[in-house]
């Protein structure tokens, strides 16, 4: 394997080589500012997890420094994220109890078969099927599971236990147990939950009206949720208040990731296969979406399938180091890419830092207040709630309005797993859907011009011998039959009609089914006296066409373009070329 291929797979040595003093410094100071974000947030989203606070750090040292050697993304940063750590959650809740050994393996599972799967996609290059979920699919699933996270940290607000991973039962778990509210806890919760708003929208202004320079407004406004954090758990431990109700995060262990095992049975495979399935496809599909914005702001690329193998082997590294699964995360990779991260480097000092914090400073956040990790998750998910997607759907396209709610409905109602899944079966449907009545007009020509444009929206020229057909999707066996019917439909017996040309310009594929009807076609027409043509046929569909034996017996002739065939079909109709260039 010579260097070019291998530095296909291994991207680290295409940026590597070019690697000097001033990238190494915007990278540090990239670091520094990411990794005073990451610490309560990797704590919070472990807690989302139904892990222990050191998982979310564990989850963002080794995945960060592996991606780093195989991601092609200079500013994606990866680790724990909200909705995957909660789709962590609903997965394994159903295997094993919270708190307890089974619970921990089988997100080391999950982590690792979703690593596999990745890996595996991004070597067979099947980095297209995160196609498949549509944009309206994906806003609406991001937003039920906004709410649904958001609704499931209002237990630690309010200092009483909170279950279920669905709107109904989390609504239901809180009618119950409302009577054991903390009010202290409720405090700590509203009053770090407020802080943080503030300090994502107002912070940063005032910094900057005080004379601070942009970065330095940047960094501490980033900080916002370190100062949450040390400002609460220093007032619990000065009052005491975790011996009045306050639940707090207790002992960290104070130690690098260690080296753990997934469980691999049979029995855990085949619990958590299509949970896995979900989670790689939703994390590659929010990774990839945040990786192709950033590197538009730079001119740089990014190679899905190899962005497939840079996850997959975060993941796996995930598994063999006390985490979970992972994925690029949004506001981390944006903080990264706004501190001025030139390389994936960045992420790799970043994973440095969270190791130093992970050995030297747990012991300092056993009085840290739940309440504060889960002000921090709230405030962090509600920038994902978007409900204006719904009215500007609704305006667009009532089929994609359909998707949005849907989702969003089922999400709520029946949790992660069954709104993605369904996210996907309508994604296919709607696409099944479209594309099963494709847009057919029949054209004419515009006068003056080699232009053929829809007879019922234009003045254009036609001949009544001779009919033309512009079909305006692929040909496939979803809507081959429409087509059939259309032309069965214009064609009436003693029409008139000698030619029938179908024009081919939008057509980019025929499938056999599609190739089966256009034989029935042709000898339906053949039984009328009408001769059958194409024009305008591209030169990969001619390629297919040419091995069957359809064009052998085809009645007609295929023509270049539409304006060859109307000459020759229809001269009297045809203005010659000098009235035409008038």
């Amino acid at each position: 394997m010579n260097f070019s291929s291998l530095s296909r797979y291994l991207p680290i040595l295409q940026w590597g080589r070019t690697y000097n003093r001033d990238a190494l410094s915007n990278d540090l100071i990239a670091a520094v500012i990411v990794t005073i974000m990451l610490v309560p947030q990797s704590l919070a989203y472990a807690l989302l997890a139904g892990l222990p606070p050191e998982a979310g750090i564990y989850a963002s040292i080794v995945p960060i420094m592996l991606y780093a050697v195989f991601g092609t993304s200079r500013s994606l940063a990866v680790g724990p994220v909200a909705v995957v750590s909660l789709m962590t959650a609903a997965a394994i809740g159903n295997i094993a109890e919270s708190g307890t050994m089974g619970y921990a393996t089988a997100a080391l599972s999950l982590a690792f078969l979703s690593g596999v799967m990745l890996l595996v996609l991004g070597l067979l290059k099947l980095g297209f099927i995160a196609n498949f979920l549509s944009h309206p699919v994906i806003a609406g699933f991001i937003t039920a599971s906004g709410i649904l996270i958001a609704g499931s940290q209002i237990g630690h607000i309010l200092g009483i236990s909170l279950s279920g991973h669905t709107l109904p039962h989390m609504i239901e778990s809180l009618f119950h147990n409302i009577t054991g509210l903390n009010f202290i806890t409720l405090i700590l919760g509203v009053a770090a939950t407020a802080f943080l708003f503030w300090v994502r929208k107002g912070l940063k202004p005032l910094l900057l009206s005080k004379g601070l320079k942009p970065r330095m407004a940047d960094i501490l406004t980033k900080a916002g949720p370190v100062a949450a954090v040390v400002a609460t758990t220093v007032v619990t431990w000065a009052f005491g208040l975790n011996d009045w109700g306050v639940k707090i995060v207790g002992s960290v262990p104070q130690s690098l990731p260690p080296f753990t095992m997934p469980g691999l049975s049979p029995t855990v495979i085949g619990q958590l296969f299509v949970p896995a399935l979900l989670i790689s496809i939703i994390g590659f599909v929010e990774s990839i979406s945040v990786a192709q914005t950033l590197a538009a702001k730079k001119r740089q690329r990014i190679v899905p399938d190899q962005e497939l193998i840079g996850l997959g082997a975060a993941n796996i590294g995930a598994a063999f180091t006390g985490g979970y699964p992972v994925t690029g995360g949004f506001a981390r990779s944006v903080v990264n890419f706004d501190a001025g991260a030139e390389t994936p480097a960045a992420g790799a000092f970043t994973a440095v830092g969270l190791a130093i914090a992970a050995v030297a400073l747990t012991p300092l956040l056993y009085f840290l207040p739940k309440a504060t990790l889960a002000a921090t998750i709230i405030v962090a998910v509600l920038s994902l709630v978007d409900f204006s997607i719904l009215k500007r759907s609704w305006g667009y396209s009532r089929q994609d309005f359909f998707a949005v709610a849907t989702t969003i409905a089922l999400t709520l109602l029946f949790g992660v797993e069954v709104g993605v899944s369904a996210g996907v079966g309508l994604s296919v449907i709607l696409f099944l859907l479209k594309t099963s009545r494709p847009h057919i007009a029949e054209v004419g020509l515009v006068a003056g011009t080699e232009h053929f444009r829809n007879i019922r929206r234009h003045t254009v020229i036609t001949d009544p011998s001779l009919v033309t057909i512009r079909v305006d999707e692929s040909l496939y066996f979803a809507n081959a039959r429409f087509l059939e019917d259309f032309i069965y439909d214009r064609i009436q017996p003693d029409c008139g009609v000698k030619n029938l040309v179908l024009m081919m310009s939008a057509v980019n594929a025929i499938d056999f089914s599609a190739l089966e009807s256009l034989e029935a076609i042709n000898e339906r027409l053949k039984t009328n006296n009408i001769k059958l043509h194409m024009s305008e046929v591209k030169g990969p569909v001619m390629d297919k066409l040419q091995t069957s034996h359809f064009l052998h017996e085809l009645t007609g002739e295929i023509f270049l373009s539409q304006f060859d065939a109307m000459e020759k079909l229809a001269p009297k109709s045809t203005p010659p070329a000098a009235e035409a260039a008038e």
